[in-house]
This record gives structure tokens, sequence and C-alpha cells, in this order.
């Protein structure tokens, strides 16, 4: 199986033994606590899970400032963003040695970690801007990655964390939520050597469904990874547990057994286009998967980033050999009138525009509130009733 990213062997931070947990929770009451915002509580899952691997804990101000501008730490690690447990006042915990994390996305606000504090430094709101650029490569408060980001704190606090629980995730999504040793395991037992991963913090229609057959296909994967996000999203957003029971449909009716995997993983949508797709191939590397699907505006928002930028940052920033996952670039899917099927657009140089059928996300939206159908050239009868009965419900309050 492929190695995970900077190690021989995967890392989770997730505490396995019971008794060992139980003492940590002992200790934590004697601990000074921390309130964490949900960006820094799902940066503690991910640790926890192995996703974040080979990192130990929340990185310092040089690691964050370093990462930003050139993708490596200062030890010469590749990552491509910064994970850092940030805070508007450390004043609390300022001469701590250990800490209690606790939990903002569960009531009661439970320990969901305990972390080694080797340093609290302050980011400038220079240092901090910079971060921002570079990583959502804009500063428009309007972006919401941008928002959440500055919004966070300035106060940076490092080290080491051993996790205690995958906070809300686990209970509400038993089915889905995996960790990156979880799916390890389950590709081990598919008998799987190669496995093509499809992102997704939306519900998969007709072109998605499409898209993981041709790359499967195209790349001789044995399996598909359907990996969804389980964290806040923007306003707007389908929730968590809609697509979730929209995809096992899809799954379920239209893909051959055994030869998909329907996963999910504790974070919290960035928006950060380029960057946040290279860090969907660090989580897919070390879950064991060989190949990434990686489309137009992968983790995009609006219009700050161009089509095919989380392509181009494959190919033009990322070192050689900085990874071991390999990128299956996709192009437009559409419906293609002439051929009645998906096909991606660049590859049929016979067509015209009107010659395909693509419906926005919006209009989809607003087809699904008023309780219209779908057309089967754009989503699945039974994907769409899913959808529609969502739609419904949030229109009739």
């Amino acid at each position: 199986m492929i190695k995970p990213h900077g190690s021989d062997r995967l890392n989770p931070l997730y505490v396995r033994d019971k008794s060992t947990r139980e003492k940590l929770l002992q200790e934590a009451d004697k601990l000074p606590g921390l309130l964490i915002d949900s960006g820094a509580a799902a940066n503690a899952v991910m640790l926890g899970s192995g996703y974040f691997n080979p990192l130990t804990g929340f990185m310092n101000r040089q690691d964050a400032l370093s990462v930003a501008e050139k993708m490596f730490t200062q030890s010469g690690l590749f990552f491509p963003v910064p994970i850092l447990n940030m805070v508007k006042d450390a004043t609390t915990v300022k001469n701590a040695k250990r800490i209690a994390l606790r939990d903002p996305n569960i009531d009661g606000h439970p320990v969901l970690a305990i972390q080694e504090v080797t340093a609290v430094e302050q980011l400038s709101e220079e240092e901090k801007r910079f971060i921002t650029e570079k990583v959502f490569r804009t500063l428009d408060p309007n972006h919401p990655g941008v928002a959440n980001f500055m919004g966070q704190g300035n106060f940076v606090l490092s080290g080491p964390i051993q996790v205690l629980n995958f906070s809300y995730f686990e209970q509400e999504f038993p089915e889905t939520f995996r960790t990156a040793d979880q799916i390890r395991q389950e590709i081990a037992g598919q008998g799987w050597e190669k496995v093509v991963a499809f992102q997704t913090r939306n519900p998969m229609h007709l072109a998605h469904e499409e898209l993981c057959r041709m790359a499967k296909e195209e790349v001789g994967a044995d399996g598909i990874l359907i990996h969804m996000l389980l964290g806040k999203l923007k306003e707007g957003d389908i929730p968590a547990d809609v697509r979730d029971a929209a995809i096992r449909k899809m799954v379920e009716l239209y893909f051959p057994p055994h030869t998909v995997l329907i996963t999910g993983y504790g974070f919290d949508m960035l928006y950060a286009g380029p960057r946040e797709a290279v860090l969907h191939a660090v989580f897919r590397q070390n879950a064991g998967c060989t190949h990434l699907i990686v489309g137009r505006d992968h983790a995009g928002v609006g219009n700050y980033y161009g089509p095919f930028d989380a392509q181009e940052i494959f190919k033009k920033e990322v070192p050689k050999g900085a990874l071991q996952i390999e990128i299956y670039n996709a192009d437009h899917t559409a419906w293609s009138k002439k051929l009645n099927r998906v096909v991606m657009m660049n590859r049929v140089t016979d067509h015209g525009k009107d010659d395909f059928i693509m419906l926005s996300g919006t209009k989809v939206r607003d087809m699904l509130s008023r309780g219209e159908t779908l057309p089967p050239e754009f989503s699945r009868p039974e994907v769409a009733e899913i959808l529609g009965r969502y739609y419904r419900s949030v229109a009739e309050g």
C-alpha cells in the first residue's frame, strides 16, 4: 500500500488505549482548560485521525509563516497549509505546560485533547494577513475562509497533542466517519492496490458519478473512495446527513457491489481552492489512496479561483516527489445531447455549446425548493427525491 505522507507508518494522535485515555481525562480536570474554536477542534480531530500525518501537533509561528510562504516547515516537511490552534486571549494558559482543549461543538464542552504547550506566540496583523493571502490567495473579508481565519485571534499555541475523542463525528455519522487508519484497513481488507479518491462537500449528481467511473477505468483502479467532508460549511450548503443519504442511495443502485467505499472525515471546509486541493491530496495519501480526482474549481468558492487553479498548483508549485499520490485531472463534465451520456467537455471536440446540457447549482437548488423534478441528464431520480425533500422542508420552515 502507498506510504503515508512523510513517514513509513501512519501515526494517528488518538490515544487508543482506554485506560490511558481515562487517566488523561482525570488529568484534564486539573489542567487549565481552553475552549477552542471549531477550526482548531477540526484540526485536532484530523490529527487524531491520522489525516495530518506526520504532524505531532499544532504548528508554531515560524512554521506557520514558512508553510504559508513555501509549503514547507522549517525542518523541511512539505505541508500545504498551516495547522494551528489560534486564540484571541492566551492569558489563562500563558504559563501552562499542559492544557485541556475543550470542544466548542458539543454541549458542555467536554475535553477533546490534551496539548503540551511548547510556545505561546503572537502573530502581528501583518503576519496574519501574509498567511491569509498566501493560503487563500485573497484578503477579501467576504471570502468565507478568510473571514473565519481572520476572526480566530492572533495568539498561536503550538505543541504536540493527545486526542481523546473525535468530537461529534462518531456519534452523528457512525456509518460514515472513518479515520485514515480505518480506511487503510478497509482498503487492505478489500484487497485493493489502486484506489481513486473523490472529495465532496456536495451531493453527487450524474456528472460526479460518471467522473468516478471514468477515473477508475482510466487509472486501472480496484476501487473508489468517496470521501465526504462532515464538518462545518458555509451557509446555504447542504448538510452532511442529507448528502450522505443521497450518496449512499446512488452507490447502492448504480455501482457494482464492493467497488466503492463511502466514508467521511471530520474537518471544517477552508474554501482555500488550490492550497486546499493539495491538503486533500495529503489526506487521501494518508488514507491509502493512490489517486485523487481534482476537477473544476476544486475546493473553491465564488469566483476567487480560476476553474483549474487547483490542478495547476500540482504542476507549478508542488515539488516533484513531495507527494506519492497521483492527481487525476478532470475537465468540465456535462451531458452530451449527441452521445446521450456524460462526457468530459474537452474530449469531444466536435461539440458546440448547444450540444451540452448544463445546470448551475443555483438553478438546481431553485428547482428542488419549488418541488420540480430534476432532468435525468443531471441527476438520478432517487438522488433528486432525497434532495427535493430536504429543500422542501427548508422552504416550509
